[in-house]
């Protein structure tokens, strides 16, 4: 490594008058200088630069009017008549489904009704079947087959019996033939049952015939 030479290095000085006239500028200055040469080159380029040219969005177009000096219009002429098609159409349909209501009722009836016809027709034959049991009468294995197959088919279709021993007595259910009176009874009850009673559902087809056993007044 050589050593530092004090007027060698006082000789590469830049001399006062140079310093004067700028010809040589100093580190400081030289660092101050580059950040300002690069701040106009990006204002440059920042004049230099152009933005697109946007075009405006086009006006929304308003709907046609409905009507114009009183008159419709096409559009108003067709929404009328949407309106009224649609209407027309709802009061179709809440036609129909009350006609609809009214034939599952109808045929309801016309079932309960034929259900009814034939227990008509069999309460008699029911009714012995009902006696010969009441009395312990013997029936045979093969008669004692057909009635219970009757009871069945009968709750099959809905049919229920009704009538039975010491239950109380409705008039809307029973039909009283006789009313005896009974020291012990607090109320009117059924004390004997003449002929059973049949319904169905709330319906009933008929009222059960029962001796009542009435209090003593």
């Amino acid at each position: 490594m050589s050593e530092f030479n004090k007027d060698d290095y006082l000789n590469d000085l830049p001399d006062a008058d140079e310093l004067a006239a700028g010809q040589v500028a100093p580190e400081g200055d030289a660092d101050q200088a580059e950040p300002e040469s690069n701040n106009d080159a990006q204002s440059s380029e920042a004049q230099g630069e152009q933005r697109p040219n946007e075009e405006p969005a086009a006006p929304e177009e308003g709907e046609e009017a409905d009507s114009v000096d009183g008159k419709l219009t096409p559009l108003g002429q067709a929404k009328k008549e949407a309106a009224e098609y649609l209407e027309a159409l709802q009061r179709e349909r809440a036609e129909f489904i009350n006609y609809r209501n009214r034939t599952k009722k109808d045929m309801e009836r016309a079932r309960q009704q034929g259900i009814i016809d034939v227990l008509a027709a069999e309460l008699p034959a029911l009714d012995d079947i009902d006696r010969i049991r009441e009395h312990g009468g013997e029936m045979d294995e093969s008669f004692q087959a057909v009635a219970a197959k009757i009871d069945k088919a009968f709750e099959k279709f809905g049919v229920e019996k009704f009538g039975v021993k010491g239950e109380d007595f409705d008039p809307t259910r029973h039909d009283a033939i006789l009313h005896k009176p009974d020291p012990q009874a607090e109320k009117a009850t059924v004390d004997t049952v003449v002929e059973a009673g049949y319904r169905i559902g709330d319906r009933v087809i008929r009222a059960a015939r029962v001796v009542v056993a009435s209090p003593q007044e």
